[in-house]
């Protein structure tokens, strides 16, 4: 298997978590049933977009370590938010997920060059 597949099998991986994640909170928080609220469908879009240009690519770790915040202070203090109220209730409906999540917190990022840093999106 060549890198560029293990990366898109990875960063699929964590779309399909960040959006599992979204999809509880919403539910829980703003009792919706089959949709996300219109906040939550914007909170997804602009951190699936984050993700998509996330410096690191498959080599990074979980999102609440990285050493460059590529999010605006009021999307990360939403997705914090998101992320403390999933995190416990993912094990029963996701459990690969949420053992993969855990694992990627372990994961230390690659060090920050001069060029990686600059390639950061605002």
């Amino acid at each position: 298997m060549n890198q560029k597949s293990s990366e898109s099998s990875r960063i699929k991986r964590e779309k399909k978590t960040l959006k599992a994640m979204i999809r509880i909170w919403c539910h829980g928080a703003h009792s919706t049933r089959k949709h996300l609220c219109r906040d939550c469908e914007e909170l997804q879009e602009y951190a699936l977009a984050r993700l998509e240009k996330c410096p690191f690519g498959a080599s990074k770790g979980a999102c609440s370590e990285c050493p460059v915040h590529c999010y605006k202070p009021d999307m990360r203090k939403k997705i914090r938010t998101v992320m403390r109220y999933s995190g416990p209730r993912m094990l029963l409906p996701h459990p690969w997920l949420s053992l993969h999540h855990l694992m990627d917190k372990r994961r230390k990022f690659p060090p920050i060059t001069k060029n990686k840093k600059s390639t950061a999106p605002e």
